[in-house]
């Protein structure tokens, strides 16, 4: 059954809102996945899920010093899973699994505290970087775009698990 509906009041509350479904569905859809299995490949193409966790991480640190926090793990820990980074294809350039979603765990966090502490006012100024490489990009669109790229690998993170072969974990 799934959960009651929560209201929300402002728009920073919806993105928190997103920030917490998108971590639950996560974690759902990674429990009980080995770290061996986290490595297997897509086929034909494609990355694993603990590269897509990983970005998961390293997208959130972006972020952070726009929302006031600090780095969970670093840029040069997590360079494997920047975005066009080559699939993990060596399992000596992978980080653990379950240090990866202890990270994702703690960044989590800090985003949703980091959005708690935002002044509605801050989303129209210019935002600090624009991954489509807009000049307009503000606070608001960017964290817009970074909402919407945690879901969207989050929904992979179910594909992903069925593809080292368990059931899927949302019905």
């Amino acid at each position: 059954m799934a959960p009651a509906p929560v209201a929300v009041s402002n728009e920073i509350e919806v993105l928190r809102h997103q920030a917490r479904v998108t971590q639950r569905v996560m974690r759902l859809n990674v429990e009980g996945i080995s770290h061996e299995e986290s490595l297997i490949q897509p086929q034909p193409a494609g990355n694993c899920l603990n590269w897509v966790i990983g970005h998961l991480v390293f997208a959130y640190e972006l972020i952070f010093p726009l929302l006031g926090q600090k780095p969970v793990m670093g840029e040069g820990r997590l360079k494997p899973y920047a975005r066009h980074s080559s699939p993990l294809k060596d399992s000596d350039e992978a980080l653990p699994l379950q240090e990866l979603l202890a990270a994702f765990d703690k960044a989590s966090e800090r985003v949703d505290a980091g959005l708690a502490g935002l002044a509605t006012k801050k989303l129209d100024e210019p935002a600090p970087y624009s991954p489509t490489n807009d000049p307009k990009e503000t606070v608001r669109s960017l964290l817009a775009s970074v909402s919407f790229h945690q879901a969207y690998h989050a929904g992979q993170t179910g594909l992903l698990r069925r593809v080292v072969g368990k059931l899927g974990a949302i019905a």
